[in-house]
């Protein structure tokens, strides 16, 4: 039997993920960049330590549960990153230059991170029932919705707990207000898509070993869809046009497109128009 193509596989069009909606809440011409004109952006050794350590902690749930011990873990971190070096050839230049001895310091950065997490929970304790999980859900009003979830949890009883990790240290108010938004939008997938709302959002940030709960309601969810709508909307006017305006902040200091930017006396590309659908997200699109 033949093994699909990317092109055999269905195709999607463009959906509404937390980073993306995050993207154009910010500044509506960094979504443009990201999600319509696709520029490449350099990853930063923190992001892709990240996607390190969330693939550990996928892999730490295939374990028995008596061998999801902290050494183990440790010993996960290596592979996983070899892993998600082969996947993805350009993070190989992630120490091209540097000196003897950092690779294997920011490896260790990875296992005192979980080291962190073994701080907030005991992973033997409980299977997940769901790890890295892909959701999708199509609004009425026809949004495609999109996102990854870290960890899904479902009690004995039914109640489910969504989880996320957290490779930075715990946020100030508008950094929580940013996770809390990524954290609903899963919350609201998930009701819709099994009928259940979340008993809990639980935010682990491993970086300082703290962690965030919050349980929503349906009210507040079905709100938090209205949100979104009314966000696509204003998507789906700037792509008519292309008229994706920068929005200037102390952010942009981090924004690799800043040269690009008319605010800072740049020239965007030429607008190409609505994207064709997409069948994939990036990796980076995981990570904190």
């Amino acid at each position: 039997m033949a093994v699909p193509t990317i092109t055999d596989r269905p195709v999607r069009r463009p959906a509404l993920s937390p980073s993306r909606a995050g993207d154009f809440k910010q500044c509506p011409l960094l979504y443009r960049f990201r999600a319509v004109d696709r520029l490449p952006e350099k990853p930063t050794r923190a992001q892709v330590r990240g996607t390190v350590v969330h693939a550990v902690l996928e892999d730490l749930f295939g374990l028995p549960a008596a061998e999801r011990l902290p050494e183990r873990a440790r010993e996960l971190v290596g592979p996983a990153w070899e892993r998600v070096r082969a996947e993805r050839p350009e993070f190989a230049d992630l120490f091209e230059g540097a000196e003897e001895g950092e690779q294997a310091e920011w490896l260790a950065s990875a296992e005192s991170l979980l080291d962190g997490y073994f701080g907030l929970e005991d992973p033997r304790r409980f299977d997940a029932d769901a790890r890295e999980l892909l959701v999708e859900w199509e609004l009425p009003s026809g949004v495609l919705l999109r996102g990854f979830v870290d960890r899904v949890d479902v009690a004995p009883t039914g109640e489910i707990r969504v989880v996320d990790y957290k490779t930075g240290a715990a946020p100030r108010e508008v950094g929580e207000a940013k996770a809390l938004f990524q954290m609903k939008f899963y919350a609201l997938v998930l009701w819709r898509l099994r009928g259940v709302v979340p008993r809990q959002l639980r935010l682990m940030y491993l970086a300082d070993r703290q962690a965030l709960a919050y349980t929503p309601d349906e009210a507040e969810l079905s709100r938090f869809e209205r949100t979104l709508e009314a966000i696509w909307d204003a998507i789906l006017r700037a792509a008519k046009s292309g008229d994706f305006r920068p929005n200037p902040s102390r952010l942009c200091d981090y924004c690799d497109h800043k040269a690009r930017c008319p605010a800072f006396d740049g020239t965007p590309p030429p607008y190409p128009g609505w994207p064709e659908p997409d069948a994939s997200e990036s990796v980076l699109d995981r990570a904190d």
